[in-house]
């Protein structure tokens, strides 16, 4: 946790500016943890104990900007705690620092590789990913762990992030229409989470699947019933027939 040498009179969220007014310079700094919150809000529906910030503004001292990443995740506070939700992330109001920050790196560097990663460091985020996907001969993914105060570099994709419980990672999909590789959640065993639009998808195919096997389950019970009237349909048939040879078929041994 970070040590504060805070003033005794802090302000509170609704009093700090809820934005750097600093404009994001590619579009994929805000689809990338949005697509991201998009899964949690799935994942996570019942759960109340998590906040998702994207490009929110993170406090930890009243007379310094607050550090602005494109998303971070904070496990342990309220999900919401009034309808006009948070206009900024206050950590002496929350009392606990994100436990995960992302950085997408744009055509203009921000210094997410030195001044953004001693940031993260000293203020004790656990997990700080970097996405970047024009590197050739890098990894697109890089996800630093705090071990001992010091960031070290994990390896693979996706990575399992086993204090969050879920794994980080990224691949090609489809996302808004775009087709290109984008960052998912993933399970312990590698599987990626689903996103709202595959759900949905995916969803509806079961509704569908369902709905043709109860068409075939009728159309089979119709079929039974239909062979069952035949059935007695001919029963009635040689009944009359045999009546009609004067041989009562309710006295045959």
């Amino acid at each position: 946790m970070l040590e504060y040498n805070l003033p005794r009179y802090l302000p509170s969220a609704e009093e700090l500016p809820d934005s750097d007014e600093t404009p994001v310079d590619n579009e994929l700094q805000e689809l990338i943890p949005g697509l991201l919150k998009a899964i949690l809000l799935i994942l996570w529906s019942e759960r109340m104990d998590w906040l998702f910030g994207i490009d929110m503004g993170i406090y930890y001292h009243p007379d310094k900007p607050p550090i602005v990443p494109d998303g971070f995740l904070s496990l342990g506070v309220e999900r919401f705690y009034d309808e006009e939700l948070r206009p900024s992330y206050v950590l002496w109001d929350e009392n606990v620092v994100p436990i995960f920050v992302l950085e997408v790196v744009s055509q203009n560097y921000r210094k997410e590789y030195t001044t953004k990663l001693d940031e993260y460091e000293a203020l004790g985020v656990l997990y700080y990913v970097i996405y970047s996907s024009r590197r050739r001969r890098k990894p697109h993914l890089e996800v630093h762990k705090l071990v001992n105060g010091k960031y070290q570099l994990q390896e693979g994709n996706p990575v399992w992030l086993p204090e969050i419980g879920l794994g980080i990672g990224c691949e090609r999909g489809n996302y808004c229409g775009v087709t290109r590789e984008w960052m998912y959640w993933y399970d312990e065993q590698g599987q990626r989470y689903l996103t709202p639009a595959e759900q949905v998808k995916q969803e509806t195919l079961r509704a569908q699947q369902e709905t043709q096997r109860a068409q075939q389950e009728a159309q089979r019970a119709q079929q039974e019933a239909q062979r069952a009237q035949q059935a007695e349909l001919r029963v009635q048939q040689l009944t009359e027939q045999l009546r009609a040879l004067g041989i009562d078929p309710d006295n045959l041994d």
